[in-house]
């Protein structure tokens, strides 16, 4: 093969760093930008916290001081059809005493931005999805008492606790810290008695005495007897025991509910309701009683003693209805306010070269850019959601059930922007509704067509499967085939396994698991 040189000609598209941070900021969830806006503080000393004291010149000083002659902009974000908006919020409906306003600090930057950010197919190439990260510390963070709990107790350390405050012997206490350690998160053991035994053989048969199962047994009825009630049961059976013993014994039907359980738990489970009536000797009103007790019992006890931390959802936008039309509004409260430092931009001297002037225009540069990003992305992410808020009206006044069919295209081409912008907008973002706080991306589902040509959302098909079985005989629950055969009298054509599918991530059980004494 012979080399050689050619010229050749081509296009590609190439982003500037300016454009790649105001995109990163526009993807980023809340916490993320609380964590990057912190470390955007921590490393350019131009940006300070803004107090609330009034500075509309102070950057046109920082200009001027410059020297830079180039023309401010005022960009305003432009008006949809049928809405009008500000710089922190929209109103969907008629506008016509409403006009939008101008950023009182985006006049004052010699740089700018595109107002639409375009974004090409390949952002996975440049950026990785962001992760989970943690908020930055708050002041009266330290006060807060769930900010010191950063981990929070396992069940093994409950356990060991109590053990440390009951008077036991050495050669029990070893016993018993072999039982806390086979104990699993959900309280039950993962080894029974014998097992356990069997793995102490070795450890206490070299004392004078040797070791006997009965010890074993002795000190895990002690252990049975610690908090949450039902921890430490070798199965589901001896976990419910546990617990039925510890309720008073007046209590009527008991005797009858630890029958139930020690003797037919497998029929129980497969709610085998007149087996159950006729081994046991009940009528249907005293098993329904019976029932009610089992029911009232906790299966994994363990899970009230978790290690998880709480996590806590702040809205990113605001939806309120205000004169009969839906208000779209920023949350003010999910970044801190942040401004360019007047003492530090007052020191660049104009036509001077050194190292510390050329240090502070880049700080000064950089911090403009940060500002615009900031700005940027406040006014995409609220015309998107105002976007939402427009189409979804019904949805915020009747609920689920109202959802319309929405794809990332029907947005996309309403703000005139990428599919992908529009998908890093709406993921990690939550809007505050009415109806409750949901993801953007709860907003669009897929459609499914309708006997009068029409179509409805599969979120809506949801919530009137949700409302069917709410409603339903619990003598008699609604099979797969018999919702399906609901909603096509509703004029939805839904085939079965869908409204399994649907069924299943509403974590609703089948019929046969549904069914209940009345």
């Amino acid at each position: 093969m012979k080399q050689s040189l050619q010229l050749k000609l081509g296009q590609q598209l190439t982003m500037t760093p300016q454009l790649q941070q105001a995109i990163r900021l526009l993807q980023l969830s809340t916490l993320d930008l609380q964590q990057e806006i912190q470390e955007a503080l921590e490393s350019n000393p131009m940006l300070e916290i803004n107090e609330g004291e009034a500075d509309g010149n102070s950057e046109e000083q920082a200009s001027n001081e410059t020297g830079d002659n180039n023309t401010a902009e005022n960009d305003t974000t432009p008006e949809a059809e049928g809405l009008s908006q500000g710089p922190e919020d929209l109103s969907v409906g008629s506008s016509e005493d409403s006009a939008p306003q101008e950023s009182d600090s985006e006049g004052e930057w010699n740089e700018s931005i595109p107002q639409d950010l375009p974004v090409d197919t390949d952002w996975d190439a440049v950026y990785q999805s962001s992760g989970p990260a943690s908020s930055a510390p708050a002041p009266d963070e330290e006060n807060d008492f769930e900010s010191r709990r950063s981990v929070g107790e396992s069940l093994q350390d409950h356990l060991l606790w109590q053990l440390n405050l009951t008077p036991m012997e050495d050669r029990d206490r070893v016993i018993a810290m072999a039982i806390i350690d086979a104990v699993q998160p959900n309280g039950l053991l993962d080894s029974n008695a014998e097992e356990i035994f069997q793995g102490l053989g070795d450890q206490l048969n070299e004392d004078d005495s040797e070791l006997e199962i009965d010890e074993v047994l002795a000190v895990l009825h002690r252990v049975q007897q610690f908090d949450p009630p039902g921890v430490a049961g070798e199965n589901l059976a001896d976990c419910l025991l546990i617990q039925l013993r510890q309720l008073p014994a007046d209590l009527p039907y008991l005797e009858a509910a630890k029958t139930v359980v020690s003797e037919h738990i497998a029929l129980l489970g497969n709610r085998d309701y007149k087996t159950i009536m006729k081994k046991a000797k009940l009528k249907e009103a005293e098993l329904k009683h019976v029932i009610e007790i089992i029911q009232s019992l906790n299966p994994s006890p363990g899970d009230s003693i978790s290690a998880s931390t709480a996590e806590y959802v702040v809205p990113d936008v605001f939806v309120s209805k205000q004169e009969g039309r839906w208000m779209v509004q920023l949350n003010p409260e999910i970044a801190p306010k942040i401004r360019i430092n007047d003492s530090y931009a007052s020191l660049i001297k104009r036509a001077d070269s050194s190292s510390e002037n050329t240090f502070l225009r880049d700080n000064l540069q950089e911090a403009r850019w940060f500002l615009k990003s900031l700005q940027s992305r406040n006014e995409t992410l609220l015309k998107v959601a105002s976007c939402i808020v427009e189409k979804q009206q019904g949805f915020l006044d009747y609920g689920p059930e109202a959802m319309k069919p929405m794809i990332l295209h029907d947005i996309a081409d309403e703000v005139d922007m990428h599919e992908s912008t529009i998908s890093r907008v709406t993921t990690q973002k939550f809007m505050h509704t009415p109806q409750g706080i949901f993801e953007l991306k709860y907003f669009f589902s897929s459609h499914v067509a309708t006997s009068s040509g029409g179509e409805c959302s599969s979120t809506a098909i949801r919530a009137i499967i949700k409302k069917l079985v709410a409603a339903e005989n619990p003598k008699k629950p609604l099979s797969d085939n018999k919702i399906t055969q609901l909603l096509e009298e509703q004029g939805i054509k839904v085939a079965r396994r869908t409204i399994a599918k649907y069924r299943e991530s509403l974590n609703i059980p089948p019929s046969n698991e549904r069914k209940r004494l009345v």
